[in-house]
This record gives structure tokens, C-alpha cells and sequence, in this order.
């Protein structure tokens, strides 16, 4: 929160002059620079329309948090009015989003939660589902309002606006977490604020809202237990077993001793690291203990949102982003399950992140300081871009500096490629990633392994496959260059093998020409089609999986030659050292030859490759109905 004060005051220093100063220099204070012209701008003009508003409605004594900072994010709302009801006495809040808009419209393509402004180039959240968000958000997270959602309302009020410059956006629904009020509806605005707020002191609610335990609510965590255990009943295994238990009672210390401890569980594709991590927030959340589940990777989250959030749109909330705990407070949650921990970064910071939170501080200094039990799951061999630090020594070296204990366990054992120890062995021997080089292949009856001649063939089985009910996917290295999709066209055919062209999965967030969002290519039946990248890939699992090895890694009478020239991947600047590049596209590439839980299918576009390939599998010859 950037400024607390009653209407009347803050009123008051409007009109000396005086506000727009304080809160620059509150800002500076906070955040360590001064805030943009637009944000002084928004505060000169919108805080007065709202706190005249205010005052018309006889509501003076009302706090105003201005620039409220959402919890576990760096979202802010713009004002939340903090007051008594005047029909039950109890705490009622009011959040108010202020916009300087005069005109808007919704989206071109008829999307109700998307606007047009002329002021943006691309489309914004419609403020009504704006507002509603940051009121669903605070319920379940905020611990003054978790047992108590009717105590909140949001509003969104366009004080510039008439009802003829905005009115398609009255077309979407309305409710007590999201209404919206124009210039010309000022009256109503007024008697609205009426009727949730009493002209009496709202310092104590204030207290209360600014108090409450940042934690997802009981009510929502009872939730996500159900989500969860209704998608899929968990059956956990030896060593998985053996994890499970070891964060349990490592979050029973926390309790009974405002104990810290961390946890790292480690194990290759397919060893139950995400089965571990959802087995156990199903379990917090049915104890009540406050859990998240963060990972660094925008399709495996996505895709857990929609696992187990589907039904739920609050649940979703649960599933975070690595980034997301930058403004955090220390041991603000219980347990924190970061999934595909080998996707931690040096810093959370990028181009896109405010100022004021390019603190420089590591992001697993962040994941450890948020909970009182951080647990890692990861696989070490999956670092496949700069900059990914998510590897075990890391990670007890930032324990060890806090003075933490640190306990890992290994999951050993792995039910991903058909539960082939022998698959995973050959993969990683292969590639040089451990073992004395490439070995023959010996089928071991569990994973079917094969070599094809061409991509078309390649293709063609995988086709055969699904004809049986089989789900598959091909999916490539990343040595082709990326054109973006274009509305009502078809999808670049960037992939270029010979005769043989195919798209990319999708890069954003909407299906076009059937295909699906990047994050949902692995998962959504209409990938097929479509050749996936790691980045898309990594973190889920196919019944057959395709992989075109690429000219970024070739095959030299003995040994592996990586031609870092050879990959488009953007990721890969002039100043990553060659060592890192080798070690990165290997680890590519055994994150896209252990996708499959039935079989692998392989195809490499150098000849040379593809003869040591053959050798290694025993020169087994492939047609689209050698599995039957």
C-alpha cells in the first residue's frame, strides 16, 4: 500500500496541492525511483473524482488505501475504501478501480472480458472483470475477508466517461465484485457507495483488512482438495511415498516450533515428481495448512490451472509462477511446492518487471524466504535454457547461507517410458550425459524404440498410432526459425524437411485454425499436427513421441558435434559460452526423447546420424504399421 488516509484528509491535501507530492514521495520511499508521468497524471486527476464523490455521499470518515498491493503478486488496486456497513456494522470494503478513459468498446472479436482503447495499441482487461478479479483475489487470499466474501465489493468508475463513449461495455455482466459507474452515472456511483458504506470510521476496518493473514483462505483450499481429488486419485510408491511423508512432517516441525527446513526431491522424467507435488497439496489443503504450487515454465502451469482448476476458476489462483513471490513477505506461507525446479532462474526479474522490484535478489533467496517449507522437485538434466540455475548444490548452498536444514530424496524408481529403467539409461548414455557413450539398444519388452527414414515417415506412424487410440506427438529441436500466426491464415509451415513442411505449435494464448494455445500442445488432442518445441513439451508426458533431431547436433564417426549456428533458439546470444550451449541442446534432447510413456519414434536430418541410430537399434526398419 502506497498511502492510507480518511476521505476528508486525503480531499484535504487534493486541494492544497499538497497530495500529488506525498504520494511521489511516498512512492520514492517505497520503490526507490519516481513514479512515470502517466501514474502522477492518474493520481491528479482520478483520486479527486473519487474522493468528491465520496464527500458528496456524506462518507468522509472512510479510509482510502491508495495503490493497495494485492497479496503474493505485484498487482496493485488502484483504491480500496475501507468502512463500516450500514445495515450489518460489520467491516465493509469497497475496490475501486479508476480509469481516465472517455471512450471504449469492446474487443473486435466479440471477446466479452476484452476492450479497445485508442490510448493502447492491444486490447485490455474489461474493467468490470478487472475489478472483479482483484475482489475474488483478496477473498481468497486475505485472511480478514476468507471466512467473510460478502464484507467485499469492487467497482469500476470511468469519471471521464459518458454512457455514449463506453456504452458496449455495460453489455457484460454485472455484480457486487464488479459493477461499473460513467460521469453521467454519478448519482447512481453515489447512492451505490450509500448503500455498502456507513458515514462512519473506517479506521478500524482498515486495520483489520491491513492485518489480515496473507494465505489462501479455508474455504478455497477445501476447494482445490476436491479438485484435486476428484481429477485423480493418487497412488504413491516407495520413494514417493517416502518424499510425501518427508514434507509432512517437515511442515508438523514448522508448526510446532516456527521451524524452517527445505526440501529437495529429485528424479528423472516420469518418476512422479508432479504427482508427488499435487498428492500433497491436495493433502495441505484438507488439513488446512496454506500451500502453493509455483513452477517457471507458462504451459505446465497453465495446464495445471486447467487440471485443477477447470471447474473452479478461484483454484486456479493457487498455481504461481516462480516470479511471483518478489514482493512476498518472509514465511508468508506454510509450504511452497516448487514443480519443475530446474526451471529456476538467476532472478526473477525481466523486461517487463517495475523498478521497484529489480531488487537483484536471487530467485531462490525468494522461494526459500516465502515458506516455511520450501520444497523442490526437479531433474537436473532438464536445464535446457541460459540462465535456469535450478540444480541440487544451488540450492543447499542458498539453505546452508540461511542455515537451514536441507534434506533430498531421490525418486529412483519412474513410470514415465513405459517404467523402462533401460530406456532412461540408453537416452542419457546417448547423449553423453552420463555413462561411457551410445550403447545398442536391448528391448526390455516395456518401451518401443525405432528409427525413421524420413519425417513424412515419422509422421505417418505417429498417425497410425493415434488411429489406434494412442495419443501422440512430434516434436523437434529448435533449428528452424519461428514466424508468428496470423488471424484467418493458415499456420506458417516453418518446419522444413525436403517436400516435408509443418507448423510450430502456437506461440500465444489463442487457438488459431483449430490449433491450440502453446500451453495446451502437449495436452489437447488437436496438437497432433503441429511440431512442439521443448519449451512445450517439457513437463508432460504422450503415449508416442516423435522427435526430429536437428542439424544443431550431429553425429561425427565417435562422437557428438553441437553447431550452435545451427539453432534459431533466441535464448542462445553471443555471449553464452559454447560449454553451455553443448550441455543445453543435449539436455534438449533428452527432454524430448522421454516424453514417451509407450514408445519413441526418432528421425535426425543428417544422414550420418541416422545411420548410428539404425546401428544402435539394430537396424530395425519402420512402416506406420510395424506396431500393431
Amino acid at each position: 500500500m502506497l498511502f492510507r488516509e480518511s476521505v476528508e484528509r486525503v480531499a484535504h491535501r487534493s486541494v492544497e496541492g499538497m497530495l500529488k507530492d506525498q504520494l511521489v514521495e511516498k512512492f520514492v520511499h517505497t520503490h526507490g525511483y519516481r513514479p512515470g508521468d502517466s501514474e502522477v497524471r492518474s493520481w491528479q486527476r482520478s483520486i479527486p473524482a473519487l474522493t468528491g464523490a465520496l464527500l458528496d455521499a456524506g462518507l468522509d470518515q472512510v479510509e482510502m488505501l491508495i495503490e493497495y498491493g494485492l497479496p503474493l503478486t505485484s498487482k496493485r488496486a488502484d483504491v480500496v475504501l475501507a468502512g463500516v456497513h450500514p445495515d450489518t456494522q460489520e467491516p465493509s470494503y469497497v475496490v475501486v478501480e479508476l480509469k481516465q478513459w472517455s471512450q471504449a468498446y469492446p474487443d473486435e472479436d466479440d471477446e466479452p472480458t476484452l476492450c479497445r482503447v485508442d490510448a493502447y495499441a492491444r486490447p485490455v482487461l474489461h474493467p468490470i472483470e478487472q475489478v472483479r478479479g482483484y475482489c475474488a483475489y483478496m477473498t481468497s487470499f486475505n485472511g480478514a475477508l476468507a471466512g467473510n466474501p460478502e464484507q467485499i465489493a469492487g467497482v469500476a468508475y470511468l469519471h471521464n466517461a459518458t454512457e455514449f463513449g463506453v456504452s458496449g461495455l455495460f453489455d457484460t455482466e454485472q455484480d457486487e465484485y464488479g459493477r461499473m459507474f460513467t460521469e453521467d452515472r454519478r448519482g447512481e456511483f453515489i447512492s451505490y457507495l450509500q448503500s455498502r458504506l456507513a458515514p462512519a470510521s473506517g479506521a478500524l476496518a482498515a486495520d483489520a483488512l491491513l492485518a489480515g493473514k496473507t494465505q489462501p483462505s479455508r474455504q478455497l483450499m477445501a476447494v482445490a482438495a476436491d479438485e484435486v481429488r476428484e481429477r485423480e486419485q493418487f497412488v504413491l510408491l516407495d520413494e514417493q511415498r517416502v518424499a510425501y511423508e518427508m514434507v509432512l512432517r517437515a511442515v508438523e516441525k514448522a508448526h510446532g516450533s516456527d521451524h524452517k527446513e527445505v526440501v529437495i526431491v529429485t528424479g528423472g522424467p516420469g518418476t512422479g515428481k508432479s504427482v508427488v507435488a499435487l498428492s500433497l497439496l491436495g493433502e495441505l489443503y484438507r488439513r488446512g495448512i496454506p500451500a502453493l504450487h509455483a513452477t517457471g515454465s507458462q504451459s505446465f502451469t497453465k495446464t495445471m490451472r486447467k487440471v485443477a482448476g477447470a471447474r473452479k476458476r478461484q483454484v486456479q489462483d493457487l498455481f504461481k509462477y516462480f516470479n511471483s513471490f518478489m514482493t512476498a513477505q518472509r514465511n508468508s506461507l506454510d509450504v511452497l511446492l516448487c514443480d519443475e525446479a530446474h526451471r529456476i532462474r538467476e532472478t526473477s526479474a525481466n523486461r517487463y518487471t517495475r523498478a521497484e522490484h529489480r531488487t537483484g535478489k536471487p530467485q531462490i533467496d525468494e522461494l526459500i524466504d516465502v515458506a516455511r517449507v520450501p520444497v523442490f522437485l526437479l531433474d537436473q538434466h532438464q536445464v535446457v535454457r541460459p540462465g535456469e540455475i535450478g540444480r541440487v548444490e544451488e540450492i543447499k548452498a542458498a539453505a546452508a547461507q540461511r542455515g537451514l536444514q536441507c534434506r533430498e530424496v531421490s525418486l529412483d524408481n519412474q513410470f514415465r517410458c513405459g517404467g523402462s529403467d533401460a530406456y532412461l539409461r540408453w537416452v542419457v548414455r546417448l547423449l553423453g550425459l552420463e555413462g561411457d557413450g551410445p550403447a545398442q539398444w536391448e528391448p526390455d519388452g516395456r518401451m518401443e524404440l525405432a528409427v525413421a527414414d524420413s519425417p513424412a515417415e515419422l509422421e505417418a506412424f505417429l498417425a497410425d498410432r493415434r488411429s489406434h487410440g494412442y495419443e501422440a506427438r512430434m516434436s523437434a529441436g529448435y533449428c528452424w526459425r519461428w514466424s508468428d500466426a496470423k488471424p484467418g491464415e493458415p499456420l506458417p509451415a516453418d518446419v522444413v524437411i525436403g517436400d516435408w513442411a509443418r507448423p510450430w505449435n502456437l506461440k500465444g494464448d489463442r487457438s488459431v485454425m483449430g490449433a491450440p494455445p502453446s500451453a495446451l500442445w502437449a495436452t489437447d488432442p488437436a496438437g497432433f499436427g503441429q511440431v512442439g518445441c521443448v519449451y512445450t513439451a517439457q513437463g508432460f508426458e504422450y503415449d508416442w513421441s516423435g522427435v526430429i533431431l536437428g542439424p544443431d547436433l550431429v553425429w561425427r564417426t565417435d562422437r557428438w558435434v553441437v553447431d550452435r549456428t545451427a539453432s534459431k533458439d533466441p535464448v542462445f546470444k553471443r555471449a553464452t559460452p559454447d560449454e553451455d550451449v553443448n550441455r543445453l541442446i543435449r539436455n534438449t534432447y533428452k527432454v524430448l526423447l522421454t516424453r514417451g510413456m509407450v514408445g519413441t519414434i526418432v528421425y535426425s536430418t543428417d544422414p550420418e546420424t541416422r545411420t548410428m541410430l539404425r546401428t544402435l537399434t539394430g537396424h530395425r526398419e519402420m512402416s506406420a504399421d510395424a506396431v500393431g
